[in-house]
């Protein structure tokens, strides 16, 4: 699920909410064993679908379509760099403006792509399910740019090029820490986790599964930024500090993008 910075060099380029009805986990499984039905082994929402089509499109066009010279404007255009920030940006093109969210969408290679269509399948349903289209769409565009400043913050004035969904899958995993594991314990529930209550900050990291969860993630990336290759690394290099930026907007900035949860 790595982003991947590249160099041109290489022509790569606290409490819990109280709203939230107390019954709410028995309800949907309740609810579930009386329509007797069961779930699909893969029951995604269909922007869902959609979001994960256009990357593998966006891969496609960018890979096999483009002529050499049309692949590197794409990338200008596209694709988010630090350097683009230490010149006045009255002097430049509004690529600095929506770059920050456009690299979301590009991919370095098909195991990039794979890697992040899975967790994004995985922890992006439950938050879709749980926020709406709308609110889903601005959760993306600003997980992706603290990502991406996070990462200029400590890349800053260099060349590196960074492109993939990782820092928004980051975030996504993030959010669905602060509800789509149960309060009691358990792992990630696909047909109810988005009716859960929200946790607090300091309450989520009090679940073993979430607090687990957490620990090995970041250790994970703190193997990456020593060097230790992944999976889903693809080519290029992988940004994790890109990963801890998206993850940390997610987790501490939810509560912004939740929606109480409906009445029964």
């Amino acid at each position: 699920m790595d982003d991947s910075p590249k160099t041109p060099a290489t022509g790569d380029v606290p409490q819990p909410d109280r709203s939230a009805p107390s019954g709410e986990y028995r309800a949907a499984h309740a609810s579930e064993a009386e329509a007797g039905t069961s779930q699909p082994a893969i029951n995604l929402p269909g922007p869902l679908v959609a979001l994960l089509a256009l990357l593998v499109g966006l891969y496609l066009v960018e890979n096999y379509l483009l002529s050499d010279e049309m692949h590197s404007y794409m990338l200008f255009e596209l694709a988010f760099t630090p350097l683009r920030y230490v010149y006045p940006l009255s002097q430049q093109g509004l690529e600095w403006l929506w770059t920050p969210v456009t690299y979301s969408l590009l991919h370095g290679s098909i195991e990039h792509l794979a890697f992040n269509g899975l967790w994004l399948a995985a922890f992006g349903a439950p938050v879709f399910r749980r926020i709406g289209l709308s609110r889903f769409i601005v959760f993306w565009a600003f997980s992706s740019a603290a990502a991406a400043f996070f990462h200029a913050m400590l890349n800053w004035g260099q060349e590196t090029i960074l492109i993939g969904a990782s820092g928004v899958i980051s975030a996504l995993m993030a959010a669905a820490c602060r509800f789509a594991f149960p309060a009691r314990g358990g792992g990630l529930g696909r047909a109810h986790a988005h009716l859960l209550p929200r946790q607090g900050i300091v309450e989520a990291m009090r679940n073993r599964t979430v607090f687990i969860f957490t620990l090995l993630w970041f250790l994970g990336n703190v193997l990456i930024a020593f060097g230790m290759p992944l999976v889903g690394a693809g080519e290029g290099a992988i940004a994790w500090d890109a990963h801890i930026g998206g993850f940390l907007f997610g987790y501490f900035l939810f509560d912004i993008f939740d929606r109480p949860l409906p009445k029964r």
